[in-house]
């Protein structure tokens, strides 16, 4: 429908009345229609086309734009009332004509034109503007041929709102309506027209239209406000009558200074009645001034803004510091919003999950490493990324891998006592199980089209990429790889770079030519190196080949690894360039074939050899641990190792002292369990393992479920004892720690606050609806969607999913269709709830099968390209083939997620393979004392 909303688009000059004007100057800069020669406030906008028809251009490009045309300046003039189901927009674009031209192809999505035309000198020459493609791709036709030059691009228009976290989006969030901005990684095009893509960087001018009393953010500063009375008489206001609307007594024009030359994917705005608080980063000897910085939120978040604003400007300081350069733009914004999904690193205005921001008195340890860890991550891209962009989408992997390091080094050294670094290798171990299968990517890609953009955002980008970074920064030494990076930032300010030219940089620092092959060989193919090692009297036989499952065959490679091996208290590191190799080593220790854990690659040892480290792991530093579980439990994937190894490695590991290591053993049974590996018969054995290895370490550590009981404990500590509490509620079934949870959450939804923890809301609410059943469901059910607490919220709604019973899931399932409280990101929360339990799955992921397109359209195109992995927990030959028939059509269809499901077809079917090779050994690996 044409949106009511548009009615207010008036109050800017519209182009229907310019392409008659003698004088169109009056459209520069995207004045207000109080400019002169504009048409009066408040007429009726020219009528746009209630849905733009999609008229298919084979000859349209399928990913990057021709060069033949370059934007060198935008002015966005949009009107924004959340409440509305559309906005509006008025947009020029300076271009740059390389040839003459009677039509072009460039980018919008979804935009309903109300008229377009461009301004050649003093000559206004009419354009018919349209859509060719899903994804966003516009021809404009030009009435006469356009000569070479400079040229401004016009258009008007108004647009839907999204309702997931994508473009420009909007949700109520109790009573009152917000909108923000999310254009990663082709989005911009759903909220104006332009050039979407990263190699095009120029200043943009933006001006927001609201109704009075609104908060506004942007990139830049604001720079004016100009108050717009609205006629109460006007058709516009007649229009907003007749049709139930409230017109605005008053309206604000916002108009911001030009940004520094940005790409449209780090553009951001957005307005509602935020709750703001205002501070700023103290000078640093990199920048001799304050830096302003605020911090915005919803309004049930008002008394949640206060940690985000103390610690963001420290995090600013220790990354001027690394990069020896003052922050890049002249303020900054930290925005949260409650379905943003991750981050976003818009440049000097980032926006974040509302749980990722906003931290109380009462957090938790996880949330305080997240916190850390993200607004480093993203502050960081303020340097790499904004400040340097990529050229192209195939280089994103630098952006966001280098950050991902950054992320955990400066979040660690910001609060050393979270243990925040230690993340960086959980992860890149994590990444190592998609980056074993047949079916992925190098990091660095070739992204020909605009559907397999999304596909270089995975754990292989942040994972394997961050740690490949740490890796070569450990080769090199931390000093020399700085300088590279510092190099890289100067030679490239505010322009685009590739991953040659950041390669560059290095070598001309380091001055070794090694180091470029190694990275090289790391970035630019898929797989996971596995290093054999074996004992020869004083030597190590060391020999590598690409890691693979069982069952699975892989193409042969070769890496050049920097490979650093302890044997007791003796380390050396080496490059290992070839298939094999010797490294003399003294020591008659346990061997760690990957000391600290800082390598990308996985490590295999006699059985001999796996059980003299085993038994040192209660003294391993975290990277050892990650590495030791992670390495062992792989062998057994690859067919090498039996169940009773990894069984008796979990014993062992459950008394380090790092709580990622101590739990990790069980955490991975876990996932046996959850996709079938672990027989229904076999259930008794399997709990009291976990409970025989893990109560007694709850048991010294104490369990008290009150808010705050363990506050003086040491961060790493708590976060231990809320893992253990986790595992044994869910997985070991532990009555009494079962029991203390359900009696607790139960108090806390009755009223009592101080009932329980933060840490504990996901164990505490799901040993609630364990105890008390589809009453229990539907009464939590409430609380999640009433409260505005994004904890909370997501907490509630996730163990209602979760509750692993049938008539409890039909019930959720219903609701998706029934309350209109819920939120797209609410119903993933859920499905994904349902679909972790077995016993939910079928129903979970049929419901999405015959959904996808609901769930597409409330969740943006971004999230297409993951659903396929809402069905990855099956473990059936059959399953994968069932898998792949079902989703195949409707990633084709959106065209996203191909990958993704490439992946989730070979994970199910090669769970499969090995539970039907090694499925049999796990009862006796149970059982064993």
């Amino acid at each position: 429908m044409r949106s009511p909303f548009s009615r207010h688009s008036s109050l800017r000059p519209k182009l229907a009345a310019l392409l008659l004007a003698t004088a169109p100057a009056a459209l520069a800069f995207g004045q207000p229609a109080m400019a002169q020669n504009a048409p009066a406030p408040n007429t009726p906008a020219p009528a746009a086309d209630p849905a733009p028809a999609i008229v298919p251009d084979a000859n349209a490009p399928k990913g990057k734009l021709s060069d033949v045309a370059v934007p060198v300046a935008y002015r966005l003039d949009l009107t924004i009332q959340p409440e509305r189901t559309h906005f509006s927009g008025h947009t020029e674009i300076d271009v740059d004509f390389k040839k003459p031209l009677s039509s072009l192809y460039m980018h919008g999505r979804d935009l309903a034109m109300a008229g377009v035309m461009a301004r050649v000198g003093g000559a206004v020459v009419p354009v018919k503007y349209t859509q060719v493609d899903e994804l966003g791709v516009v021809r404009l036709d030009f009435a006469k041929q356009i000569p070479a030059g400079r040229v401004t691009l016009v258009f008007d228009y108004d647009a839907p709102f999204s309702n997931g976290g994508a473009s420009l989006f909007h949700v109520k969030v109790a009573d009152k309506w917000y909108a923000w901005t999310q254009f990663e990684s082709i989005d911009a095009r759903g909220a104006f027209p332009g050039f979407d893509q990263p190699g095009f960087k120029t200043p943009f001018t933006v001006t927001l239209t609201t109704a009075a009393g609104q908060q506004v953010y942007s990139n830049a500063p604001e720079a004016s406000e100009t108050p717009l009375k609205v006629d109460a008489n006007s058709p516009a206001a007649q229009y907003d009558k007749a049709h139930g609307l409230t017109t605005p007594a008053e309206m604000v024009v916002h108009r911001f200074a030009p940004t520094k030359p940005l790409p449209t994917y780090l553009v951001a705005f957005g307005t509602g009645p935020f709750a703001v608080a205002k501070g700023e980063a103290a000078p640093t000897p990199e920048r001799a001034t304050p830096l302003a910085v605020r911090v915005l939120g919803t309004q049930p978040n008002k008394d949640k803004l206060d940690f985000a604003l103390q610690n963001t400007g420290p995090i600013v300081g220790l990354l001027e510091k690394y990069f020896g350069e003052p922050f890049p733009f002249p303020k900054l914004d930290q925005i949260g919003s409650p379905i943003m999904g991750g981050a976003m690193e818009n440049a000097g205005a980032d926006t974040y999950a509302d749980d990722l921001l906003f931290l109380d008195h009462g957090a938790s340890t996880s949330q305080k490493q997240e916190f850390g860890m993200v607004v480093a991550h993203e502050l960081s891209h303020q340097w790499f990324g904004d400040l340097v962009t990529p050229a192209w989408w195939d280089d994103i992997w630098l952006n966001e891998s280098f950050a991902n390091w950054m992320g955990y080094r400066i979040g660690n050294e910001w609060q050393p006592d979270l243990k925040i670094g230690a993340g960086a290798i959980d992860e890149a171990f994590q990444a190592m199980n998609i980056d074993a299968l047949k079916a992925g990517r190098p990091i660095h890609q070739p992204i020909a089209t605009s559907g397999e953009i999304d596909s270089a955002f995975d754990q292989v980008t942040y994972g394997k990429g961050g740690q490949v970074v740490a890796m070569i920064a450990a080769y090199l030494g931390d000093a020399k790889f700085q300088q590279g990076v510092r190099l890289h930032l100067q030679r490239h300010a505010y322009g685009n770079a590739t991953t040659d030219e950041f390669f560059a940089s290095l070598a001309d620092v380091a001055k070794d030519p090694r180091v470029v092959d190694a990275m090289k060989s790391f970035v630019d193919q898929q797989g996971v190196p596995v290093v054999h090692l074996e004992r020869k009297g004083g030597t190590l036989q060391v020999s590598q080949k690409r890691y693979a499952l069982l069952g699975s065959q892989v193409p042969a490679q070769s890496w050049t690894i920097p490979l650093c091996v302890r044997v007791g208290d003796a380390r050396q590191c080496q490059l290992l360039d070839k298939a094999s190799g010797t490294m003399t080593i003294k020591g008659s220790g346990a061997i760690m074939p990957n000391a600290g854990g800082t390598g990308y690659y996985r490590f295999a040892m006699p059985d001999a050899e796996w059980a003299k480290l085993i038994a040192t792991a209660p003294t391993l530093v975290p990277g050892e641990a990650l590495a030791l579980t992670d390495s062992l439990w792989a062998s057994y994937q690859a067919g090498e190792v039996s169940p009773s190894l990894l069984v008796s490695a979990m014993k062992a590991m459950a008394a380090n002292p790092y709580s990622g290591a101590a739990v990790d053993g069980g955490e991975r049974l876990s996932g046996l369990h959850a996709r079938g590996l672990i027989a229904e018969a076999d259930l008794p054995a399997y709990r009291a393992v976990l409970d025989a290895t893990y109560a007694p370490r709850l048991k010294a550590l104490g369990f008290d479920p009150k808010a705050g009981a363990y506050a003086s404990d040491d961060p790493d500590r708590q976060k231990l004892r809320t893992d253990l509490i986790g595992l044994l509620a869910g997985e070991a079934e532990d009555k009494p720690v079962q029991a203390a949870l359900a009696k607790a959450a139960g108090a806390y939804l009755g009223g009592d606050a101080s009932a329980l923890d933060q840490s504990l809301y996901g164990a505490g609410f799901g040993a609630y609806v364990a105890d008390g059943g589809a009453q229990a469901a539907q009464a939590l059910y409430e609380k999640g969607v009433a409260s505005e607490d994004s904890l909370v919220r997501r907490a509630a709604l996730r163990s209602v999913g979760a509750s692993g019973k049938a008539d409890i899931g039909q019930w959720v399932l219903d609701k998706f269709g029934s309350d209109d409280r819920l939120r797209g990101a609410d119903k993933l929360t859920m499905l994904a709830g349902l679909i972790s339990d077995p016993a939910t799955r079928d129903m979970g992921v049929s419901w999405l099968i015959a959904h996808y397109d609901m769930v597409v359209k409330d969740n943006g195109i971004f999230v297409a390209a993951r659903l396929p992995s809402y069905a990855g927990g099956y473990c059936s030959v059959e399953k994968a083939d069932e898998i792949e028939k079902a989703l195949r059509p409707k990633v084709e269809q959106y065209q996203r997620g191909g990958l993704d499901l490439d992946r989730v077809v070979e994970r199910i079917h090669d769970c499969g393979v090995l539970m039907g090779k090694r499925g049999a050994e796990w009862p006796a690996a149970l059982r064993a004392k």
